[in-house]
This record gives C-alpha cells, structure tokens and sequence, in this order.
C-alpha cells in the first residue's frame, strides 16, 4: 500500500479505517486482494442501495457500452436520457402524485443541493437559507454554508454566509416546543433574520449521527414554509431512493417538498448521477445558467432505469426494507440493552441505523474490531459517537443477522479491553 501514502494525498479518509487493498465485489460483500471477504454494511455511504455489481443492472450496463452507444452527452437529448425520464415518471413521480421538473445539474450530490440553493435564491430574490443542526449537504461552498459540522465548515477558508442554522427534531431534547425560535425570528422584524428564501432540511441526518425526524415535525415544517412564503428543499440524497422504505423519504410524513435533491443510489450502480427536482413553477432557469460537464452521464440513466424497472415498480422493495429495518432494530436494542453502561441509545428508520455510544472514542473502536472481524461499517455524529449502519437493501436476512453478530462481538470485545 505503499503507492498510496507516497502519492494520494492526506485528504483520503475511509481508507484509513479500512487498511486494506479492495479487488472485488458482488452484493454486500467486498474482497480484498489477499482473498478476505468483507460484509459490507457501509454499502459506498449509501450509494449502492441494490449492492455491488447488481447483476441486474450490471447486463444493462454491458449491453448498452458494448452497442457503442453515447458515453458522455452533456444535456444533448439522448436515447439514455429520454428513457430514464420516462421510467422515473412512470414509476416513482406519477404515482406519487408529484409534477416535478428534473433538472440534471452534475454528477454528485452537492452539485443538485447548489443547484436547488440558487433557484431558490433566484425564483424568490433572497438570499438566506436555513437548514438545522448537525446538517450535512456536501462540500463546495454553497452546501458547506448550510452544514453544521465545523471540521467540514473550516476546511471551507473562507466565511460562509447567508445561511442561519436552527435546531433540528429533538435537538433541545422536548424543552422547547418545535419551531418556537424559528417562527418567533420570523414573525419579529428586529430578530434579525431575514426572510430566508428557503428551508433545507434531511428527513434523517445520516452524517450527523442518524437523527431522525418524526413525521409530525415534518409537516410542521411544510406549514411553518407555507405560512411564511418559504420554499422547502429536501436533500434525499443518501435517505432517498429506498433508503427509508419508501423511494422519497419525505413520503411517510405526507408532505411535498418544494425541491428535492437525490444522487448517491439513483444510478442504482456507483455511477455519478444526480437530479434537482423541482415544482414545475419553480423551473424559472435561463438556457445555460447552471450547467456543467458531467450532467448528463449516460451509462447512469441505463442503469437507473434498469433499477426503476427491477425495483419499483411495485411496493416490494418497501416492504423488504421495512421488514429487514425490524429486524436490524430489534437486534441493536438487544445489544444496546446488554452493554446498557457504553450505549446511550438506538435510533432510526428502514436500513439506516445508528447505535449511539455514551463514550465518541468507543464508536471508532468498535468499528475496528468489526473490520477485523469482517465487517465494513463507518462512524457519524458531530463527536463521532455513532455506530453508523447502511447495508445495501438488497442484504439478505441471514447476511443482516451476521452482520449485527459481528457488532455484538465488537461492542463486548471493545469493553473488555476498557475493563482490562
């Protein structure tokens, strides 16, 4: 691995949790070049929602480049683009009910969360935005500014304004009832907030330690925007596309968003792929005035609707992931349960889950231990105190139950070597 330290540079980060030199994978599974297989319940932080080299998805994908047909094709109309467009209006917004326009503004998440900050900021001529504590909406400047984490936000070197930061479900723990700071700011001209142009918000904050938001917040939120002319942007860019149960994760709490943001699994592969939708009125965008190289990645739209067509076009893939949810819940509070003394809690909702350690050092170790035992997992939270799980949804139910064996083991093995 000597290439990597010589020449990557400092900034790697995952890698250094998991030293090792990856050459395969197939499900939830990746294998590593000395032939160790790893089971894989960080599944690319959400990006492969339907597992490594989805066999499905996989044929599409060869057929379709070995047919010499369009690669890269910017925003140009393409066979690719038209019956991805097709597919996702047929499967996910017509029977949604929802009239959204979709915009292809690059290929990652960031890149659909700057593009829904500025048309917010264009169609209502204001510049502030508000999002909440413990956010996270990427790494480019305009997404830092509506991040809470302040490694994240001073990696950034310069100030990052026109954003304000109120607190998130449960953030003050029941003291104050919800939107109480925020709608008496609104409603008092000397607060010192103005009129913000939109609300963003994460229906789950996956980075900021599996902080769920209840349903009834949520469209407490939608009525607080309503009522104050302020459009609501959801960033469902690791919580959508199944992620939840439900393809948006918005749709449990009955609200519509005003924008919504989605990348990670919509390619259904690992490919770069991402969209901003958005209300059709709001689509008020000049020819050109948000563009970039990588909008319009063809091989994404072939096996996005190889996805589409596999998956949704029904309400198994919901109920699976709910079912396997129950499991996987049931199984931490077990664990949570035994070692009462180390975890604080269990919190979250479909197949993104979090345990919450009472010690921040504790979580990083038991990630270790479960790497050495076989199994990828990663850490989140503003401290780093969260266990954070993100199985593929395509995970069987015997690869979950070995999976929340091998945290058990890590959770105990790390708390003998405290009490040693």
């Amino acid at each position: 691995m000597n290439v990597f330290a010589r020449l990557e540079s400092e900034v790697r980060g995952y890698c250094r949790s998991w030293p090792t030199v990856f050459s395969t994978a197939r499900g939830s599974h990746m294998t590593d070049e000395d032939g160790k297989t790893y089971l894989d319940f960080f599944a690319g932080a959400g990006t492969l929602n339907y597992g490594h080299n989805n066999p499905q998805l996989k044929r599409r994908l060869l057929d379709y480049l070995s047919s010499d047909a369009v690669v890269h094709g910017l925003d140009m109309y393409t066979t690719a683009k038209r019956d991805f467009l097709e597919r996702f209006s047929e499967y996910v917004l017509q029977p949604r009910g929802l009239d959204y326009k979709v915009q292809f503004p690059g290929p990652a998440g960031n890149n659909s969360v700057e593009a829904a900050l500025k048309l917010a900021r264009k169609y209502t001529g204001r510049e502030t935005i508000v999002s909440f504590t413990n956010a996270f909406h990427g790494m480019t400047l305009g997404a830092l500014a509506v991040t809470g984490n302040s490694m994240k936000r001073t990696g950034a070197g310069v100030p990052l304004g026109h954003g304000v930061a109120m607190p998130y479900d449960n953030y003050l723990d029941g003291r104050t009832p919800d939107f109480l700071l925020f709608d008496t700011m609104l409603d008092d001209s000397g607060s010192g907030l103005d009129k913000p142009a939109a609300v963003i918000v994460e229906t789950v904050q996956g980075e900021g330690g599996i902080n769920v938001a209840t349903a009834e917040w949520l469209r407490g939120l939608q009525d607080l925007c309503h009522r104050h002319d302020i459009l609501l942007i959801v960033d469902d860019v690791q919580m959508g596309c199944g992620r939840t149960g439900s393809f948006f994760s918005f749709e449990e709490a009955g609200i519509t968003p005003d924008i919504v943001c989605l990348s990670k699994s919509l390619s259904g592969y690992g490919l770069p792929f991402a969209v901003t939708l958005m209300k059709r009125e709001l689509d008020v965008w000049e020819p050109g005035e948000h563009n970039g190289t990588f909008r319009g990645f063809n091989p994404a739209f072939v096996t996005a609707v190889a996805a589409l067509e596999h998956y949704w076009t029904g309400d198994d893939m919901e109920k699976q992931t709910l079912a396997k949810g129950q499991q996987v819940q049931a199984a931490l509070e077990e664990i949570a349960l035994a070692h009462a003394g180390a975890i604080d809690g269990v919190r979250g909702r479909g197949l993104a889950w979090g345990l919450v350690m009472k010690d921040a050092e504790m979580a990083p170790k038991v990630c270790n231990e479960a790497f050495a035992r076989g199994l990828l997992m990663e850490t989140s939270g503003p401290e780093g105190e969260v266990v954070k799980l993100l199985p593929p949804l395509t995970t069987t139910e015997a690869e979950l139950d070995r999976g929340l064996e091998i945290i058990a083991d890590s959770v105990g093995a790390v708390r003998e070597k405290v009490t040693v």
